[in-house]
């Protein structure tokens, strides 16, 4: 898909602000939809999903944390990118935002520029798709082109694994690398992009997520803290 017929949608209830945002990623050449609040945007989604959402952390009604957190839980519209936009600046506000499902943040007062810096580099991240065939480590069978994992233990049924796509593209670029330690700025560089503003104690935040996502499945030990170094995945962990 072109850069040009790419979808983004709103959810901002300042008009002021979402007129900003809007009139700069119109004259970037994307396309642009608003809502003013959760309950339109939900609306608006089922007529079209968008290729990302900006979405700000405080809205009348539903909040942006908790609108996020329903849309991650939504099979139908768990791999859209979330961009939050919040007032909100302290780790402790970044973190909750990162936990609730948003892939990067804008903090305000912000310049158009780095906005759309991020969300080039959102849409580019998830726009590239492996070409290889499916990764495999242990049980986890990850298909990049498909965008499935499945988990096979021997004797049991396969099972389907649901992810967010930053956790999707970390346990891909993880699986893709075996065995190698990778710091947090490497996993940064990698699986963000390097033109990505994100800092290294996101990585933390997505490795949790992932491990909390694996672990129903007993697949959280594959993914190891290498204390002082960063985290690797394992096909012998040491627990099993």
């Amino acid at each position: 898909m072109s850069q040009s017929t790419q979808q983004i949608l709103i959810i901002e209830d300042e008009p002021s602000i979402a007129e900003l945002i809007a009139v700069n990623l119109t004259h970037a050449g994307y396309a642009v939809s608003r809502a003013m609040q959760s309950d339109e945007a939900l609306s608006m989604l089922t007529t079209q999903a968008p290729d990302l959402i900006v979405l700000d952390w405080m809205l009348p009604g539903k909040s942006g944390v908790q609108f996020a957190k329903e849309l991650r839980a939504n099979e139908k519209y768990k791999d859209i990118p979330i961009l939050m936009l919040t007032a909100k600046g302290e780790e402790v506000d970044k973190v909750t935002g990162l936990d609730a499902g948003a892939d990067d943040y804008v903090t305000k007062p912000f310049s158009p520029k780095e906005l759309i810096a991020r969300v080039k580099a959102l849409l580019r991240r998830y726009s590239v798709a492996s070409e290889e065939g499916p990764l495999i480590v242990g049980p986890m069978s990850l298909d990049a082109i498909t965008h499935r994992i499945a988990i096979h233990w021997p004797n049991q049924d396969v099972k389907n694994l649901a992810l967010g796509p930053t956790e999707f593209r970390l346990l891909n670029f993880l699986m893709a690398n075996p065995e190698r330690v990778h710091s947090r700025a490497n996993l940064l560089d990698h699986v963000w992009g390097n033109e990505a503003y994100i800092e290294e104690r996101t990585v933390d935040v997505h490795v949790k997520r992932l491990r909390a996502a694996l672990a129903p499945f007993d697949c959280d030990q594959f993914i190891e803290t290498v204390r002082g170094s960063g985290y690797r995945i394992t096909k012998t962990p040491l627990s099993q």
